[in-house]
């Protein structure tokens, strides 16, 4: 359990709550790079950590981050013109670079000093990885920008997806970072007696606390002389990796990938998960249809989307469109699609849970460190000591994994190769 003031520290996300300002220490995504397709294309509205904000690719390709209301008037800058490097408000065309800075003013007499010293707000972008990353904290405090394997993969060998989520950031980082339940909510075939997630589920957690956040080990006992041993990856704040050489039925693949979420707080009760998978193999590109058909089975393909939007149509108004029988005689939830059937369990407890309420578990083991690194953090925040993950070298070589060990062996020494980055 948790107590309600702590419960209260870690949930809440807007500017100057314990949370928002740690959360602004590090770089966030802010948008799909895939959201900005050209340049002096359409504006696109952000909230982000309570803070609504607009982003825009410049006629030089760079993105620009700004508040979402001109500062003249308060006129919105989503019905804005992009043109010649800069968004121009339509009210009364005053226009702004993506510095924030007015470079156009004509609806004042030309030369006046006001223009030098109106600013809108803005926020530092750096695009990697198919992701527009801010930072939204203190500029004196502002670290280098993550580099992780995953986003130095090429594009060929990289997918990257957005979902939005209603619910507190921490329910779905909280599920991320349970293997446990892969083997009850994720069992899709409840007659497969071969499933490495459900031969043994109640797997037995190592966590190691690191300068980026955490390693941790799952180990399942598979047979007399098996254990099927995953390798997880939690990077501060709000970031988790595993290895994904098994399927999503709990089956064995033999293909290089590895996968992974961050969590992003819209505000204290929504939330953009940014989904991202990569080949680690440099003569194995993800195959565009492998890459559709992996979304489409997770419950998140383009075709289980409201249209123009991230929002999946199966949702609480209709149950995620839960069949009784299949969940009698198929899966063990009823619910169609990896995704859907987190978003059904962490949307369906409430959009902020009440964890003072709970009774934990051994194998909530990864579950408690994270809140626990959590909360020293906030308070490290507040008396101005480091933060774990800033630095991007902590987490540049890190790679989760997973596969089957064999006899006593040690899985450090089976999967030493597998564990350092390549790109």
């Amino acid at each position: 359990m948790l107590r309600p003031e702590d419960n209260e520290r870690l949930v809440r996300v807007g500017p100057g709550s314990p949370a928002g300002e740690l959360l602004r220490r590090y770089w966030m995504p802010a948008a799909l790079s895939s959201e900005l397709p050209e340049a002096d294309g359409s504006p696109v509205r952000v909230r982000i950590l309570c803070e609504d904000l607009i982003a825009f690719r410049d006629s030089t390709g760079a993105v620009g981050l700004v508040d979402a209301n001109c500062p003249h008037r308060r006129a919105p800058m989503f019905f804005g013109r992009n043109e010649d490097c800069g968004l121009r408000c339509v009210y009364h065309g005053w226009k702004f670079n993506r510095a924030g800075d007015c470079t156009d003013m004509p609806s004042e007499p030309a030369g006046t000093p006001l223009q030098a010293k109106v600013k809108i707000k803005s926020y530092p972008v750096h695009e990697a990885g198919g992701i527009v990353w801010t930072y939204m904290g203190p500029k004196a405090h502002m670290p280098a920008p993550p580099d992780l394997e995953w986003m130095r993969a090429p594009a060929t060998h990289r997918i990257v997806s957005k979902t939005f989520e209603h619910c507190n950031y921490l329910q779905g980082l909280e599920g991320g970072l349970d293997t446990a339940h892969s083997s009850f909510a994720h069992n899709n075939d409840i007659a497969n007696k071969r499933n490495t997630r459900t031969l043994d589920t109640a797997p037995l957690l190592d966590v190691e606390t690191t300068d980026y956040g955490y390693s941790y080990v799952s180990t399942r006992r598979i047979g007399p002389d098996s254990r099927y041993v995953r390798i997880y990856h939690y990077v501060m704040p709000v970031q988790q990796m595993r290895g994904a050489i098994s399927a999503l039925d709990g089956t064995l693949r033999d293909i290089p990938e590895i996968d992974g979420h961050i969590w992003v707080p819209v505000d204290d009760e929504t939330t953009n998960v940014y989904n991202w998978a990569y080949s680690y193999d440099h003569t194995y590109p993800i195959d565009p249809h492998h890459a559709e058909m992996r979304e489409s089975y997770a419950g998140r393909g383009k075709e289980h989307m409201i249209p123009g939007t991230f929002k999946l149509i199966a949702n609480m108004s209709n149950d995620y469109f839960i069949d009784r029988h299949v969940q009698k005689t198929k899966t063990f939830t009823g619910v169609p699609g990896v995704n859907t059937q987190d978003f059904a369990l962490q949307e369906g407890m409430g959009a902020i849970v009440d964890r003072s309420k709970e009774f934990l578990g051994t194998s909530d083991k990864a579950i408690v460190t994270m809140r626990r690194l959590m909360l020293e953090a906030t308070r490290d925040v507040e008396r101005g000591a480091p933060l774990r993950g800033l630095d991007p070298a902590a987490a540049r070589d890190i790679r989760p994994y997973d596969n089957i060990v064999k006899g006593d062996v040690d899985w450090r020494e089976v999967f030493a190769e597998e564990l350092r980055a390549k790109f």
